[in-house]
């Protein structure tokens, strides 16, 4: 028996899952889900799911992910879940470009502060807020004003202009701005509420699923990724200017994982984990200098060093704060060699917490390093800096207690009489040894070393 349903509509339908587990918008979880994007389309899903839980991230990843999801050829469903979850700053923009925005119950959602996404300024990266306004342009050129529309956007501009607080800082102010009027467009553009969104980053607002649903943020509030499907099945949204019907009751649901280089970078795009490694780098080096030969150290160390430099490349460094820690290690080298009394090394202290604490430009808790790794970090190189530097100039400083060096001054005791021109023999460092002396010295009397000539040692008497 034949079937009269078509061959497509036999096939399981399925949608792919991705998931961002309190993992910070970063260049590699950009690259992960613009990748996911590609496959979900390729392999003809159904709509692509990112299960979402971020503190925030950087600005211009957040760009490339909002690029990316509004030109999505497939629809793509944001999911902050599971309960307890929560879409911070960049999480805030994520959310607004989805096609479908969703919250699992007890999770929330706001607090999008334009200076919480990395802390770019404009007179750093001007290129990428040139670009952040070109986008905001195409946003807004896509965009159809009905009358009522224009009347109400008319409001909601005078409102957003009265929400924008001038900042102090004139520069701050030009990113709130900005910012703001991105967001205000990515809302517009897919219809969801736009003054909470302004407020959100004006007032860095938060609030909960209920709320969200409520307000207009988000359009379902799921238990499970299974309910989330049931209530998506039937939805019509707008992908790549076509309007699609969502069919997915019954789909199968397929996770795509990051590979493990994307999980080794993205370990490595944290802040903490950069700073730890270029410590830790700095140690294997210092002990390879501070030590004869090359070994385990010492490439250890470069290795360290390396990704440290890496991922400092993924955040956004501030090289007055690098330059700050450089300076300190070494003002603790130098005191080392220098008798200043300690004012070095607490010099060396001071510049290594300082430079820690603006190794990374951001407000953003999430995008520093932690005071406490700070202090524990500038104590702990400190003390081993001083440590291993002070032991290798005292065992420089010291006598030399091997070869023939060793016996210069060593004490021994006369085995035979000796004289001006009377050579003998002397008992020294275990060994018998020919001498000779300018002044008499009797049997069994004890002599120092003075002098090695040849395999005969000069001495006096002690």
């Amino acid at each position: 028996m034949f079937s009269l349903v078509p061959a497509q509509a036999q096939a399981q339908r399925t949608a792919y899952t991705i998931e961002l587990n309190d993992d910070t918008i970063n260049p590699v979880t950009a690259e992960y889900i613009a990748g996911s994007i590609e496959k979900a389309y390729q392999d003809n899903a159904v709509c692509l799911i990112i299960k979402l839980d971020t503190p925030g991230g950087l600005l211009n990843s957040t760009r490339l992910i909002v690029k990316k999801m509004l030109t999505s050829p497939v629809p793509v469903v944001v999911y902050i879940a599971p309960s307890g979850s929560h879409a911070g700053s960049a999480g805030v923009f994520i959310t607004y470009a989805s096609h479908v925005a969703a919250m699992a119950p007890s999770t929330n959602i706001g607090a999008a502060h334009p200076v919480q996404m990395g802390g770019e300024k404009p007179g750093k990266k001007s290129s990428e807020w040139g670009e952040l306004r070109e986008l905001i342009k195409e946003l807004k050129g896509d965009q159809k004003v009905t009358p009522t529309d224009k009347k109400d956007s008319t409001k909601n501009d005078k409102t957003a202009k009265e929400e924008i607080v001038p900042d102090e800082d004139p520069m701050g102010s030009k990113i709130l701005q900005d910012t703001a009027a991105f967001i205000r467009a990515i809302a517009t553009k897919k219809k969801r509420n736009a003054e909470w969104a302004v407020e959100s980053v004006t007032k860095s607002l938060s609030i909960t699923d209920q709320e969200a649903l409520a307000q207009g943020v988000v359009e379902i509030v799921a238990v499970d990724e299974q309910n989330l499907l049931e209530q998506l099945d039937g939805r019509t949204v707008e992908v790549a200017g076509k309007m699609v019907t969502l069919q997915t009751k019954g789909a199968l649901i397929e996770h795509i994982a990051m590979d493990a280089r994307q999980q080794f970078f993205n370990v490595l795009a944290n802040p903490n984990i950069a700073y730890i490694l270029m410590i830790l780098g700095f140690y294997g080096l210092l002990y390879e200098i501070t030590h004869p030969g090359f070994g385990v150290p010492g490439v250890l160390g470069g290795i360290f060093m390396v990704l440290a430099f890496y991922s400092m490349q993924t955040l956004p460094t501030n090289y007055a704060g690098l330059a700050l820690l450089i300076f300190g290690l070494v003002l603790l080298i130098t005191e080392a060699f220098t008798p200043a009394f300690g004012l070095l090394a607490l010099g060396g202290v001071v510049c290594l917490a300082l430079g820690s604490m603006l190794l990374f430009e951001s407000a953003d808790p999430i995008m520093r390093v932690s005071k406490a790794a700070v202090l524990a970090t500038s104590l702990t190189t400190a003390g081993i800096t001083l440590f291993l530097l002070r032991s290798v100039l005292r065992a420089h400083r010291s006598k030399v207690l091997g070869g023939k060096e060793g016996l210069i001054g060593a004490v021994g005791t006369a085995e035979t009489p000796l004289a001006p021109r009377r050579p003998g023999q002397v008992f020294v460092h275990g060994e018998t040894w020919n001498a000779q002396s300018d002044e008499e010295i009797n049997k069994g009397e004890e002599v120092v070393v003075l002098e090695i000539l040849g395999l005969t040692l000069k001495v006096k008497q002690k």
